[in-house]
């Protein structure tokens, strides 16, 4: 996000006195600029300028060599007298020794607090005591330098202008409050100084000189002739129909002093908008850029053979750039190339719009320099910036769109900084191939402003917040519309929607009144909706933390949950684009993901752990069709749409849990209880449950991650499985660090809500007349599923069957090797008598006899 210097930003627009960071982001975000944030000062407290009046070595034993220094700080001075005066200089240790007597440096007296922070006191060290300290740009938060402090005249500093005492806070801009501001990436334009000081003025009304313009130069531009350097355009084959440079700006200055420093305030303009100083040359295209929005890139002239060909890379060809990085660059990367030997466009000196190459940098020992300022294609460039990861502050601005009338009066600016400051002379050489065409006209009903937003703006309104944005107006085909023809640096402005914003937004948001809409009868959440809330909410009931994760897997996972090669789960939508290279898949189970969330509150000391999600999954079809690639310059077809529609694949609704530690915690109401596969299933049944799908619970032996003998599946009425639930398997317990017997379910919410009759619930009514009780225990073989039991005792029981419930489950010696006893309460009632007797003997008779058939025997 850009950084915004306030005294850099008055340099454009007239700024009221004492103006503060936070003022400046209310002014800004009436015109839709949102603060990011305000940065405080750099340095507080007493920052002086100093003079070396004494320097003793002194060698320690480690073997480094201290300074002694007494340095004259004025006022400051230990009797706040001046060293000119007779004042006695303050005593302070340095291990620098890029100084000597009589330098200007910076000094930190005690109760500074630097960067860091970094309080400042007197101590003692060395054998003295150190009165403050002699400070290093780094330690200023001023840049990287750290081998030595700074001495004054050497940053471009007159030392006619220093005096010792003189506060050094304000002489390098170091108490200056930065705001960062939010900028939406139609708005490009604000990437400047420029950008930002216009629509300061659009906020407050300020007056505001355009320092884009030819006019406002000290020099203007001289036109293009025959002896500018040599510059061809080959783009025979531009991607979307659109060349990929329409402008190509160079101009040359020669005779610049390599040793020549960047003015101290140009400096400190750059660090305070966080861009780093590194030399004279570079420091002045970055100056530029950010003062105006136009990237420009500085080249030794002695290292560049003409002429420079921009072309599209060919296959197979690597690039050096500035980071010595070497790259494999893509038929779709747009080059800056040259010419040695006379084969033209051999070698590649950069990424157009993007970062430079280091065979043509800009060194110490450069004293011609040739200057590009150009204009590429947005797209081509962000295409590029992204594929190679490389989001330099270049490419930020042109993939944004650049102003195309820009590239001369920047290259200008350039120029008349290189010969101010670094002694260079301005070649009479100039090149400008220009392709460039305007914006198109776009009719514009002056009435649209009003219809749209809702609130009246008078026609003269409407045409002079058109004018105020820099767009040209003339009359239109009729009286009610005008022809508006937008800025050059406002490459959104394409429709008339656009341009009722414009006036909506110069206008004041604030004037739209907030009104809610009164919503029509009869409509509210759908089926789904309702069962989606209900389920949520029934879970946090229940004791879970509902979480949210992103859906975004990598193979690692998968391989975590131990799922087959073969598992249809493993077949998952890949992105070409990831987020992050290990989880470049798109999830087709929740508890991938759900149980990452689980393992890291387990890790940060959390056992007991109850989370769920509700989320989408991706599940691509076995021979699912690739979605086709829809044009750019046109509206897609209906068949294109139909078949895009087609290759997307399905994206059902799942809901997941997952239980670790104690379910129960203990207290003096007892030992609690831990969390058992039992948990996993009652819940998963209460999400059925709030569905109002009855689901059959199955043993199921063969799904990971679950327990192979404590997992079970959710079935519907017709024979579909929506979910597992049980304990996670040991080994995927291990392989993610959960605590032993950890368990988890997941349940398809969509299949759910499909399988859902949608018949309102009919009430039953309540019976008034007592119940009956009834208690059986069957032995059954142990591997019987106690569900097929309850099973066949509620089929026994009838119509007078109101409840049946498992109450327990025994094994020992008493029931007999591979048996086990089930205890089954059931409660009977009548609608319309009391139960008698025999109406209890024949539902007994019914379940004992139900159960046998399922191979149940009754337990004496």
């Amino acid at each position: 996000m850009p950084l915004v210097v306030t005294e850099w930003l008055g340099d454009h627009v007239e700024l009221p006195e004492g103006l503060t960071a936070e003022q400046l982001a209310a002014d800004l975000v009436r015109v839709g600029l949102e603060e990011e944030a305000v940065h405080g000062a750099a340095v507080t407290g007493p920052l002086v300028v100093g003079r070396v009046l004494e320097r003793v070595p002194e060698p320690q034993k480690n073997g480094k060599t201290i300074n002694w220094c007494q340095v004259d700080v004025g006022a400051h001075n230990v009797d706040g007298v001046p060293a000119s005066e007779g004042g006695t200089p303050r005593g302070i240790v340095c291990g620098a020794q890029n100084f000597d007597v009589g330098d200007l440096v910076v000094v930190a007296l005690p109760g500074a607090v630097l960067p860091g922070p970094f309080p400042i006191a007197s101590r003692k060290t060395y054998g003295h005591v150190s009165d403050g300290m002699i400070c290093s740009q780094r330690e200023l938060g001023l840049g990287e330098d750290h081998d030595g402090i700074i001495v004054l005249p050497r940053l471009g500093f007159a030392e006619a202008d220093l005096a010792p005492g003189q506060d050094a806070v304000a002489l390098l801009g170091l108490g200056d409050e930065v705001l960062e501001i939010n900028v939406t990436p139609d708005r490009g334009y604000a990437f400047s100084y420029r950008g930002v000081a216009r629509e300061y003025a659009h906020a407050t009304g300020a007056r505001f000189t355009d320092p884009g313009l030819v006019a406002s130069l000290p020099t203007p531009p001289p036109s293009p002739n025959d002896a500018g350097f040599p510059v061809e355009v080959d783009d025979a084959a531009p991607i979307h129909g659109v060349t990929g440079c329409d402008r190509f700006v160079t101009r040359i200055v020669r005779g610049i002093d390599p040793s020549a420093p960047t003015p101290a305030w140009m400096k400190r303009r750059l660090e305070g908008s966080g861009v780093r100083s590194i030399s004279l040359a570079v420091d002045v295209t970055n100056y530029v850029m950010l003062d105006l929005g136009q990237p420009l890139h500085a080249y030794d002239l002695g290292q560049v053979v003409a002429p420079i060909v921009v072309r599209r890379a060919a296959p197979g060809e690597r690039l050096t750039t500035l980071d010595d990085v070497a790259r494999t660059l893509d038929p779709e990367d747009l080059l800056i190339t040259d010419s040695p030997g006379g084969a033209r466009g051999s070698r590649v000196l950069g990424l157009a719009g993007v970062m430079g190459g280091a065979s043509s940098e800009v060194t110490e020992a450069t004293t011609d320099v040739l200057v590009e300022a150009a204009h590429f294609d947005p797209v081509t460039v962000a295409r590029t910036a992204r594929r190679h990861k490389l989001p330099s502050e270049a490419a930020k601005r042109f993939e944004r769109g650049v102003d195309p009338r820009l590239p001369a009066v920047a290259a200008q600016r350039v120029v008349d900084l290189l010969v101010e400051h670094g002694g260079g002379t301005a070649d009479p050489a100039v090149g400008d191939l220009d392709t460039t065409k305007g914006p198109a006209p776009i009719t514009f009903p002056l009435g649209l402003p009003s219809r749209t937003a809702g609130v009246e703006y008078p026609r003269e309104q409407v045409v002079e917040i058109l004018e105020q944005i820099g767009a040209g107006v003339s009359p239109g085909p009729d009286a009610d519309s005008v022809l508006v023809i937008p800025p050059t640096w406002r490459p959104d402005l394409t429709e008339g929607v656009a341009l009722v914003e414009e006036v909506v937004r110069i206008a004041g948001y604030d004037r739209i009144p907030s009104t809610v809409p009164a919503a029509p009868g009869g409509r509210g959440l759908t089926a789904e909706q309702r069962t989606r809330r209900s389920v949520a909410r029934a879970l946090a009931e229940a004791g879970l933390v509902e979480t949210l994760s992103y859906p975004f897997v990598g193979e690692a996972e998968l391989d975590a949950l131990g799922l087959p090669e073969s598992d249809p789960r493993r077949r998952a939508v890949r992105l070409a684009n990831p987020l992050a290279d290990d989880r470049p898949l798109m999830r087709t189970s929740l508890l991938v993901t759900l149980l990452e969330t689980a393992r890291r509150n387990v890790a940060r000391g959390l056992p007991d752990v109850a989370v769920f999600e509700t989320g989408l999954v991706t599940l691509p079809g076995e021979d699912a069709p690739v979605a086709p690639q829809l044009p750019v310059g046109r509206r897609p077809s209906a068949e294109e749409l139909a078949a895009l529609e087609a290759a997307v694949p399905a994206q059902p609704r799942h809901v997941a849990g997952v239980l670790t530690g104690r379910r129960d915690h203990a207290g003096w109401w007892g030992a609690g209880r831990t969390a058992d596969w039992a948990d996993a299933i009652e819940v998963a049944r209460l999400v059925a449950e709030r569905a109002g799908v009855a689901v059959s619970v199955e043993a199921d032996t063969e799904t990971m991650p679950w327990h192979p003998g404590r997992c079970a599946r959710l079935v519907v009425p017709g024979g579909t499985v929506v979910g597992h639930a049980g304990e996670l398997h040991p080994k995927v317990v291990e392989r993610l660090g959960l605590p032993a017997r950890a368990v988890a379910f997941e349940v398809d919410l969509s299949a759910l809500v499909a399988a859902a009759s949608g018949e309102p619930v009919q009430a039953t009514a309540v019976s008034a007349f007592p119940a009956a009780k009834e208690d059986f225990a069957f032995v059954v073989d142990a591997g019987v599923p106690a569900a097929d039991v309850v099973a066949a005792v509620a089929a026994g029981a009838g119509e007078l069957l109101e409840d049946v419930a498992l109450f327990d489950v025994f094994t020992g010696e008493q029931v007999g090797e591979g048996k086990k006893s089930l205890a089954c309460s059931v409660r009977l009632r009548a609608a319309d008598r009391t139960l008698t007797a025999d109406d209890v003997r024949g539902v007994r008779e019914g379940v004992v006899a139900a159960a046998e058939r399922v191979g149940a025997v009754l337990r004496g």
